[in-house]
């Protein structure tokens, strides 16, 4: 499996050509194209085109970036410029303009966008199961979702046909893919990366970040694409985010985030986490906070907000969306003023919550990043040892109040599980931390990567071997 770090750097020294690494990255991607399902566009023109320009940087003596010719693929909900951008939805993609902001600094890194990855429906579920584009297959076992809503990056990424990719989260939408195809998945805080260009499903919650096989790439390319953007109100100015101080030590496994259904290979996945951070140096405590238990009213919340973008379509062209968001968006109407500022107290009460365990030394807290690792395409409901259960519950139970507290998180895949009860994908936990604390989590993933606690699962369908 190719990484982006030692892609970047061998390009960056001539020993690589950004056209040989861009031009398999394609091949691989139309190659899989039966298979997963994990791209609605791919832009060989402009992505050779792209890398050709690399190469001759390169060739001029100039620096193309920390990203020079690394292959990137874009769920296809943010804007570029010249290309259409389908939302995952029925309606007509719209051709856009402008880039996002998102793609534009992807850019002045040298990154080379290769193609448009297949979603959930305008990123408002967690199955990429798209009645429009079809389902979004998992390279672990092709019978089964790759998660969403950002699927597609997260199965490109695993099957090794690109080494990073960029997806979005208002729920869970990156690290319930990377949990499900077992790769590591950034939710970053909220204002972090520029929203600007980006469809928006939740504006409030929304974020932009990566999937990738290895924490350096996660950090190079989160490195990549932070900033402020003065055009998206949600963006926070550079100066007035605090300086952080990375080296924690002490891991909190909150009581109150392991509720939610929970399949036995879960619970042994994390336990296994856990005696792993323990011998690698870490002291990991167990935390009891009555006040992060979720808040009833978190999913509700979310209605008006989405209401706000969809309605008037909806009440037009309701056949026009698939089943699925019909009956979510019918839900949504029923969203109270009360739920929504129930569930912004409850979000800033968490916050607070946090940011004091970390001032108490608990820098990182820690909560399984799914129920189960197997969800199979076309079935509403998941089993878990022996119970069914509403797939949302399942994967979104872990991840969703994440959103709503606005602080960052990191999908990580735990090292040796692979195979455990049929599932085969290695079990995720989720590394959670005060707001702008990215840097923390990084740190502390990393040194678990480095000792062994943390790996990327290598899935049947794997297309890395094809790069030079």
């Amino acid at each position: 499996m190719i990484q982006a770090s030692q892609t970047a750097e061998q390009v960056r020294s001539g020993r690589l050509k950004a056209v040989d690494i861009v031009g398999a990255a394609i091949e691989a991607a139309l190659d899989s194209h039966d298979e997963l399902n994990a791209f609605t566009l791919i832009d060989r023109s402009g992505a050779m085109t792209r890398a050709e320009g690399i190469d001759r940087l390169i060739t001029e003596g100039k620096d193309p970036g920390p990203l020079a010719g690394v292959p990137i693929a874009l769920k296809d909900i943010i804007d570029q410029a010249g290309l259409p951008n389908s939302r995952g939805a029925s309606f007509p993609a719209q051709i856009s303009e402008h880039s996002a902001t998102v793609v534009r600094q992807l850019g002045v890194a040298g990154a080379v966008i290769i193609g448009r990855t297949g979603l959930h429906e305008f990123a408002f579920g967690f199955t990429s199961e798209n009645p429009w584009f079809g389902p979004v297959r998992n390279p672990w076992d092709t019978t089964t979702s790759a998660g969403g809503s950002s699927g597609g990056s997260g199965a490109a990424v695993a099957a090794g046909i690109v080494p990073v990719a960029i997806g979005t989260d208002t729920g869970g939408s990156v690290r319930v893919p990377a949990a499900l195809c077992g790769v590591f998945g950034l939710k970053v805080t909220h204002g972090r990366v520029p929203l600007t260009g980006v469809y928006p499903l939740v504006p409030s919650l929304d974020t932009v970040g990566p999937l990738a096989r290895s924490v350096s790439d996660i950090d190079l390319v989160y490195n990549a694409v932070v900033g402020y953007d003065a055009a998206d109100g949600w963006s926070v100015p550079v100066d007035a985010i605090p300086n952080v101080e990375i080296g924690q030590t002490t891991i909190g496994v909150v009581e109150q985030w392991s509720t939610a259904p929970m399949s036995g290979n879960v619970r042994a996945g994390i336990e296994r986490f856990i005696a792993g951070a323990r011998e690698a140096g870490f002291s990991v405590v167990s935390v009891d906070e009555p006040s992060l238990a979720p808040h009833p009213a978190l999913g509700a919340a979310i209605g008006p907000e989405i209401l706000e973008i969809h309605e008037e379509r909806f009440e037009k062209h309701r056949d026009r969306y698939g089943k699925d968001l019909q009956a979510r968006l019918d839900l949504a109407k029923d969203a109270t003023a009360r739920d929504v500022v129930e569930a912004w107290r409850w979000g800033t009460m968490a916050r607070n919550t946090i940011a004091r365990l970390h001032g108490d030394g608990v820098g990182i807290l820690a909560a399984p990043s799914v129920g189960s690792m197997r969800k199979v395409i076309g079935e509403d409901d998941i089993d878990v040892d022996g119970v069914r259960h509403f797939h949302r519950t399942v994967l979104a139970s872990f991840t969703s109040p994440i959103n709503r507290i606005g602080v960052p998180a990191l999908a990580a895949p735990i090292s040796g599980g692979e195979g455990v009860s049929g599932e085969g994908v290695p079990v995720s936990v989720q590394l959670i931390a005060p707001m702008w604390h990215e840097a923390s989590i990084l740190d502390v993933a990393r040194r678990l990567e480095s000792a062994g606690v943390l790996s990327a699962g290598t899935p049947p369908l794997n297309l890395g071997s094809r790069f030079p």
